[in-house]
């Protein structure tokens, strides 16, 4: 599939972004690490009957707005739970979103405990091997940010640097690939530094102490967009896709998720909900499915 590369346009979003303060990534740590009993027999029945289920629970990053955060009223939103929401409501199922520890998601899909992961979830070929994906949704891309007034502009000036990703995302995974081995390994410390959820780790940066993050571009778009003259994106490390992960085996369901964003993209629904977020990270122009 062709990838929509696009550059981020800050936008003058103050408005749209008064719930800023929560942060995410396609790694991160939310509210709770655990569900129900009867979500996890739910997530168990999906796998033993290859999709036909009753229950969709749906693991997220309570903490990356604008896939999934606590809205202003309190409540789980974003535009991967208003997908997987709608998602459900056309095949019949009961939808549950189920806020996770980012760094437990692997054993919480082995386990049963919820049945898919949804928001901002990138597919990695190590990640292939555990599970199951639907077909790739939204374009996205790991790039390098740092204050307004540093004097980096690119990898090569890091040296010496203390540069900050989230653990376990996609950020570390960009940063720890072999061919970037001799540029990290002249960062202070000789490694990149690691927080829990991008909230956190954005605070870091614009508290001086950190020098540069590694996160998601909509993360990068969101940061800037609300906090405009404070930070700066200098670099694109690498591309990436979100895909809805499933525990292995588990093909015919997201092959029902697949065809059923299909139509979702077809009928415009897909498009009605992008764009009541604003985000210039969630538009029409990254989605991929067509």
């Amino acid at each position: 599939m062709k990838k929509k590369i696009v550059s981020i346009v800050v936008f003058a979003l103050a408005a749209a972004f008064a719930s800023f303060a929560l942060f995410g990534c396609g790694g991160g740590s939310a509210a709770s690490s655990g569900a129900s009993a009867d979500a996890s027999a739910s997530a168990a029945s999906a796998s033993a009957s290859g999709g036909s289920i009753d229950k969709l629970v749906v693991g997220f990053d309570a903490e990356y707005p604008p896939y999934g955060y606590v809205g202003d009223d309190g409540e789980y939103t974003g535009v991967d739970l208003d997908l997987a929401a709608e998602v459900c409501k056309r095949n019949g199922w009961e939808f549950e979103a189920e806020p996770i520890d980012w760094d437990a998601k692997d054993s919480l899909i082995q386990a049963g405990t919820i049945t898919c992961i949804w928001n901002g979830f990138t597919v990695t070929e190590e990640r292939k091997a555990v599970y199951d994906f639907s077909d790739p949704y939204m374009y996205n891309a790991q790039v390098l940010v740092v204050r307004a007034d540093s004097d980096i502009s690119s990898l090569d000036d890091l040296a010496g640097k203390h540069v900050m990703t989230q653990t376990d995302s996609a950020g570390l995974d960009a940063l720890t690939d072999e061919s970037l081995a001799d540029v990290v390994k002249t960062f202070a410390g000789g490694a990149p530094e690691t927080l829990g959820d991008y909230n956190n780790i954005m605070m870091q940066l614009e508290s001086g102490a950190v020098d540069a993050v590694v996160c998601d571009l909509s993360i990068a778009a969101r940061q800037m967009a609300a906090k405009s003259g404070v930070f700066k994106q200098v670099e694109t490390l690498s591309d990436e896709e979100y895909a809805v992960g499933f525990k292995k085996g588990d093909t015919d369901l997201a092959n029902a998720v697949n065809a059923t964003l299909k139509e979702m993209t077809d009928d415009g629904t897909v498009e009605k909900i992008l764009k009541a977020y604003e985000d210039p990270a969630v538009s029409m122009e990254n989605w991929l499915i067509s």
